[in-house]
Formats: structure tokens, C-alpha cells, sequence
């Protein structure tokens, strides 16, 4: 991991006192609070992972940041997330809620400020219940 991907925070030192020092927010950080806040909005069914996190979640391991990518710019953060809508769901619901939900989490956690959450819907989650019904 390379210094400049790796966010500091500067954080107000009131009058009077010492400085702490700095905080850094390495960018899997917020990949991971992203996908998080991804997972809990109603209507999403999951991320799209790669090869790797597929391999990894097979042996038991949660992978939190699959599907998501971030992006620092001189105009601030971008993240990216790649996701599947259950069936039935309102995409344009769905993805308002994410976006909210993501830029909810992250300033929360971090006082990081989000330019853009863009939201890319990768596919439709049918319900397996209902396609392995034997008439």
C-alpha cells in the first residue's frame, strides 16, 4: 500500500491543548464501511466480488469490501459500488437508498466529505425458492 492512497484527517486542536497527531484512513477502511452500509439496504442481494473474494468467501471468510472500489481525487472521494437488486425491488429506490446509506456511514465514522457515490447495478437477484418449484 502506497502513502498516498492512505487519507489523513485532520483534526481540530481546541486552544490550550497538545496536539494528538494524525489519523490516517487506509482506503480498504472505507471499502469496508461501504460495503456494510451496502449490505443493509433492503433490496440489495449482494456485491459483485472478483475470482479472489469469491475464493475467500467459499472458506468462511466475510470479504465486506467486495464490489466496492474508492477513488481519492483533488476534489475529494469517490466510491464506486457494483451490486445485485432482489427481484421485485425498485432499482431507482434501491440505489438512492445506497448512496445515502454510503454517504451516511462514511461521514459518520470518518468526517470524511464524499464527492460521488455512484451506484452500478450488475444484475437481478431472482428468488431460488420460487425457480426450484417442481410442477
Amino acid at each position: 500500500m502506497t502513502e498516498q492512497n492512505i487519507q489523513s484527517l485532520q483534526q481540530p486542536t481546541p486552544q490550550g491543548k497538545e496536539a494528538l497527531g494524525k489519523v490516517e484512513v487506509a482506503p480498504e477502511v472505507i471499502e469496508v464501511i461501504a460495503g456494510i452500509a451496502t449490505n443493509e439496504v433492503e433490496g440489495i442481494s449482494g456485491t459483485r466480488g472478483s475470482f479472489a473474494s469469491g475464493v475467500v468467501e467459499k472458506f468462511g471468510k466475510k470479504v465486506h469490501g467486495k464490489g466496492i472500489k474508492t477513488e481519492w481525487t483533488e476534489d475529494g472521494l469517490i466510491v464506486g459500488v457494483y451490486c445485485f437488486v432482489q427481484y421485485g425491488a425498485s432499482v431507482a429506490r434501491v440505489a438512492r437508498e445506497v448512496q445515502r446509506q454510503i454517504r451516511e456511514s462514511i461521514e459518520n465514522m470518518t468526517e470524511l466529505q464524499i464527492k460521488e457515490v455512484n451506484v452500478h447495478i450488475t444484475g437481478i437477484q431472482f428468488d431460488q425458492a420460487a425457480n426450484s418449484k417442481v410442477e
